[in-house]
């Protein structure tokens, strides 16, 4: 069973909406940055200011001359008032390289009444392009892996309007189901991600394997920030009557009246939620919440850009 008891999930296969973005949230991304704190100045120019030195945009410091250096990098004018030969280093400016990591297993198909027809997975999926689409604006690098049916797949990361609809296409095709792959069946995540990459986790955090791979990465240098999705049901559980819920990924069940059990399933939840939050930012991780019934681009204006945005996606 999961830490709490999930509403019942629909078996029926409901078809991703062609249109992940409403017209509202894309206005909405253009005033939100994808930043992270860790940015490697590696692989170019583009828009993250880099905590590595080098010929940038931003004088940072001198240094003493070195055999290899290049001698345009000379300040030539301190050397005539020094008889010593300087370097002039700069911040400079690198793209940033933003993995997105979607978790679609049985879980994440759950939908409830608040939105008919609008799943976990599809506002996870929503989620993942808004960011593909501030990645492309900025210039950046991003990746896309999926875990679903006990399985990885990993789309690797490019810059770029078609690397952009690579993703589209993965994700619109993307079905839940099954559950979180063996740790030994991650290894081209590690193979594929390098230092200094920004790691997007869009799940419902059920899965402790998934947990347990954000806490690796994060002590391996790599910056990792998560997005839970969470439905209506299980932040407010205001169902009535007699309900059987069930864990879509092991088939246990509790059957139950919902007035009775709604004060203890909302504490217990909270607990849960709140011990997560903080088992994660122990780690160095940043985790914030969306629920369904919320605006897409409000976790990502929580993770980057400050308060989230209100409205309705």
């Amino acid at each position: 069973m999961k830490p709490v008891p999930d509403p019942v999930v629909s078996t029926t296969e409901i078809t991703r909406p062609a249109d992940l973005l409403p017209a509202d949230v894309r206005a909405r991304l253009r005033a939100i940055p994808i930043a992270a704190r860790l940015a490697s100045g590696r692989h170019g120019f583009g828009q993250h200011a880099s905590r590595s030195r080098g010929s940038g945009l931003e004088f940072a410091q001198y240094r003493a001359y070195e055999p290899g250096d290049e001698p345009r990098l000379v300040d030539w004018k301190l050397y005539a008032r020094s008889d010593r030969y300087f370097v002039r280093e700069a911040e400079r400016d690198s793209p940033l390289t933003l993995w997105l990591l979607v978790d679609a297993t049985a879980s994440m198909a759950q939908v409830d009444d608040a939105r008919p027809g609008w799943s976990r997975l599809d506002a996870a999926c929503g989620i993942a392009m808004a960011a593909t689409e501030i990645a492309l604006r900025q210039g950046d690098r991003f990746g896309l892996a999926t875990f679903a049916d006990g399985a990885l797949r990993v789309h690797g990361a490019d810059a770029g309007p078609r690397q952009r609809d690579r993703c589209l296409l993965a994700l619109r095709a993307l079905r839940a189901g099954g559950g979180w792959p063996a740790e030994t069946a991650l290894q081209p995540l590690w193979d594929r991600i390098g230092g200094g990459s920004l790691l997007l986790v869009l799940s419902d955090g059920f899965d402790e394997a998934g947990l347990r791979m954000a806490e690796r990465f994060a002590a391996a240098r790599r910056e990792v920030v998560g997005i839970r999705v969470l439905t209506v049901g299980e932040r407010d559980f205001a169902f009535r009557g007699g309900h059987r819920f069930e864990d879509p990924e092991s088939g246990e069940a509790l059957l139950g009246d919902a007035e009775a059990i709604r004060t203890g399933f909302l504490q217990r939840f909270g607990d849960a939620r709140v011990a997560q939050r903080n088992r994660l930012a122990a780690a160095g991780i940043r985790q914030v919440e969306h629920v369904l019934d919320e605006p897409l681009d409000a976790p990502l204006r929580a993770l980057f850009a400050g308060p989230a945005a209100t409205g309705n996606a």
